[in-house]
């Protein structure tokens, strides 16, 4: 067969493939649907949880043999996914309501991990039988594809309370993301009820029965005014604060006991919490913190911080809210798949896609019950109708060949090849006019069911199936009833489920804390070559003077209130507060420069290390790799708040090799990687220039070439190895800027 080349444009394949992965991520992975507030993954695990029985009053199943059957059956995207969904759906501090019962380790709010999947157990919790499952045998959601077409999955769960909201949902997709909190139970489902009485409701009028959202972790709401804009928009910022109590302890001393912190500190952010605490004591930010327990148990969240005697305990909880975690951002985007297509959505719109969706469920559900019981009337009246003839239908039977003509005789009453005792009784069964269904359903009778006490049970089966299609057609035929058919399920969930807020609404007061001066004193800073930086005071300076020179790259006097300049080859310079570097003993390693400022040592390299009060009073000396030199006054350095700044302007491609203070006496040598060496006074050759400046050319360099050292000399000789000899920078002839210099 001839091949056929198609030609088209790449950029267009790109864009189509692009936007096809995308709408994927969006609508199959990352985002909840706004009817069952689930994401695929979710759905997924839950209906194969309910194909494999482990509802809530059967045994546990492994979350191995769920996990896999998932992934077998519905989703092929990976192990790690359908567990991590299996395990959140479980644990209690991150939803509003659980939906699965976990039997294991399935992980802590300190951030531990779940165990393997081979040793957890997990089924189905009741309400998630109750409200997610339920009606999956009723036809009232249409079932799709799996991924290899030899399963059958739903597209969305019955689900009958308002989960998008109860539970939220995190999830990134391309793009986009979602990020919408818990809410409380009961009063969700009392706002769904009062929107179905009230459809045309104001979010005002909704906001009485869901005044904001309920994190399962407690805390405290303090923007309560904002709220609104956020559930009319769908996005905005959730203040939040943990709840601090003040208990006495022994000796007339107070401690403060961390009982509920906010969602977003979930996991890892609690050890940094008290890593936090823990600096603001080592930083003499506070002296009123003796000693911090976490206490924290299965039966609750409590960090105790012991404090001194006679310590400030509303300015040391001002202090926790604005220094750590403990007051936090909850950022909301109420964004999920609505009718195919991401949406991001309000309160009320989302409380309507819930209203219809529960509608169109109720209108499935009741019209197959109707079916269902209609069925059954038809042949409960055939059932009552062969008692009455059941003496004709045994003559049938004992005067027929085979089960076909008695079914043809019941039906359409024909009674050819069927012997009667009597003219009359043939005459009878000619007029027996039995639908088909009634038909079987006499011939499959037993005979027990002629005892007077079973037709008698029988008839008021008959009459028991008669009131619910009434009942159904009313709720078919009437909007009113399927609205108090919907309530009176919403209310049930709600007396069963409900539990009290956890989450306090406020409008809280701004955190106002009012930090100590610190005592002004002269103190050392010690920097390796490795970037681990440390202060010590001056007299453990003097005692160790030799080692801390020999051991530290940078190594010099500044206060404690100082601030700490770090220029990097970038042309950047990275301000540091002396208080944020560790200060204790000599022999303490000290942190990453790293830890304390932007600087990032994996892109950029220090170049120099400086007192931003040194460096405010003298002029800074740039040189680049390209060969660019200039001078800087200080003072332009000098700012306020800002951690980085643009120290220089380099070039294309240019990188900062040299920075210095300098008086202008010196000398300046720089050499090259081809060899070449020029020296001049820098006073004389050197122009100053604004930080924002390239600077002038400081040597000649050949095509390939660039600067490989630059040395500023004073008073002191500076001998280099160079080629396996010793230069004397000092001995150098004296030359001017902008040469090409000697080679050596």
């Amino acid at each position: 067969m001839e091949q056929q080349i198609i030609k088209t444009e790449y950029s267009e394949v790109m864009q189509q493939s692009f936007i096809d992965y995308a709408m994927s991520v969006i609508v199959s992975r990352a985002l909840p649907d706004v009817r069952d507030g689930l994401k695929p993954v979710q759905r997924r695990t839950l209906y194969d949880m309910h194909i494999l029985g482990t509802t809530y009053n059967k045994p546990y199943r492994k979350c191995a043999r769920i996990v896999g059957d998932t992934m077998g059956k519905f989703h092929p995207h990976g192990d790690s996914s359908i567990y991590e969904a299996l395990v959140v759906m479980a644990q209690e501090f991150k939803k509003g309501q659980v939906l699965v019962d976990g039997h294991g380790n399935f992980g802590s709010i300190e951030g531990d991990g779940a165990a393997a999947m081979r040793y957890t157990e997990a089924r189905l919790e009741k309400i998630t039988q109750e409200a997610f499952l339920a009606d999956l045998d009723k036809e009232v959601i249409d079932f799709m594809p799996n991924f290899d077409e030899t399963e059958k999955e739903p597209e969305v769960l019955p689900v009958k309370v308002p989960n998008l909201l109860i539970n939220g949902a995190e999830g990134i997709a391309v793009g986009m993301a979602t990020s919408i909190p818990t809410h409380n139970l009961k009063e969700v489902i009392d706002g769904a009820i009062a929107f179905l009485k009230k459809p045309d409701m104001t979010l005002d009028e909704l906001m009485r029965y869901i005044p904001g959202p309920d994190f399962p972790t407690g805390g405290i709401v303090i923007n309560k005014d904002e709220l609104r804009d956020i559930y009319e928009t769908g996005t905005g910022r959730i203040r939040l604060r943990g709840r601090v109590e003040v208990e006495k302890a022994r000796g007339g001393r107070e401690k403060l006991v961390i009982t509920e912190i906010p969602y977003t500190m979930i996991g890892v952010k609690i050890g940094k919490f008290l890593n936090d605490v823990y600096q603001l004591v080592e930083t003499k930010t506070t002296n009123d913190i003796v000693d911090i327990v976490n206490e924290s148990s299965k039966e609750g969240m409590r960090i105790v911080l012991e404090l001194r005697k006679g310590a400030d305990t509303e300015n040391l909880i001002n202090m926790l809210y604005k220094k750590t975690r403990l007051e936090d951002t909850f950022g909301v985007n109420m964004l999920a798949v609505a009718q195919g297509r991401p949406e991001t959505m309000g309160l009320v719109t989302i409380m309507e896609h819930f209203t219809d969706f529960q509608y169109d469920l109720a209108t499935r559900k009741y019209s197959y019950l109707l079916g269902k019981e209609q069925e059954r009337r038809e042949i409960q009246e055939g059932l009552i109708e062969a008692c009455n003839v059941i003496d004709l239908i045994i003559e049938i039977l004992r005067g027929s060949k085979d089960i076909k003509n008695v079914r043809a005789c019941l039906t359409t009453g024909a009674t050819d090849g069927i012997r009667f005792k009597s003219a009359a009784s043939k005459r009878q069964a000619e007029k027996l006019r039995f639908t088909e269904k009634q038909a079987n359903a006499i011939l499959e009778m037993r005979l027990y069911r002629l005892i007077g006490l079973e037709v008698e049970a029988l008839m008021a089966e008959h009459e028991e199936t008669l009131k619910k299609i009434a009942s159904y057609e009313e709720i078919l035929n009437s909007h009113s009833a399927m609205t108090r058919a919907i309530i009176k399920e919403l209310k049930a969930f709600a007396k069963e489920y409900a539990r009290p807020r956890r989450t306090a609404i406020e409008n809280g007061r701004e955190a106002v804390f009012e930090e100590k001066k610190m005592e002004e004193m002269p103190i050392v800073f010690l920097m390796d070559r490795f970037g681990y930086s440390r202060t010590v005071d001056v007299p453990t300076f003097e005692r160790n003077r030799d080692s801390a020179i020999a051991e530290n790259k940078y190594v010099f006097q500044m206060m404690n209130t100082d601030r700490l300049c770090v220029f990097t080859d970038t042309g950047r310079m990275h301000i540091v507060k002396a208080q944020d570097i560790p200060y204790g003993k000599f022999r303490d390693k000290g942190t990453p420069i790293d830890n304390v400022s932007n600087y990032d040592s994996a892109k950029e390299q220090i170049v120099y290390v400086c007192a931003l009060s040194y460096a405010v009073c003298s002029k800074l000396l740039f040189v680049t790799k390209q060969g660019m030199v200039k001078i800087v006054d200080g003072s332009e350095f000098d700012v306020a708040s800002k951690k980085t700044v643009a120290a220089t302007k380099l070039g294309d491609g240019d990188s900062l090799l040299l920075a210095d203070t300098v008086t202008g006496g010196e000398h300046l040598v720089l050499q090259s990687e081809a060899g070449y060496f020029l020296r001049f006074v820098i006073a004389d050759n050197v122009p100053e220039k604004k930080k924002g400046a390239v600077g002038v050319r400081g040597m000649k360099l050949a095509a390939a070439d660039s600067l490989a050292k630059a040395y500023v000399l004073s008073d002191m000789d500076i001998v280099i190895d160079h080629n396996g000899k010793e230069t004397h920078l000092n001995r150098m002839k004296i030359g001017k800027r902008d040469t090409k210099g000697v080679k050596r």
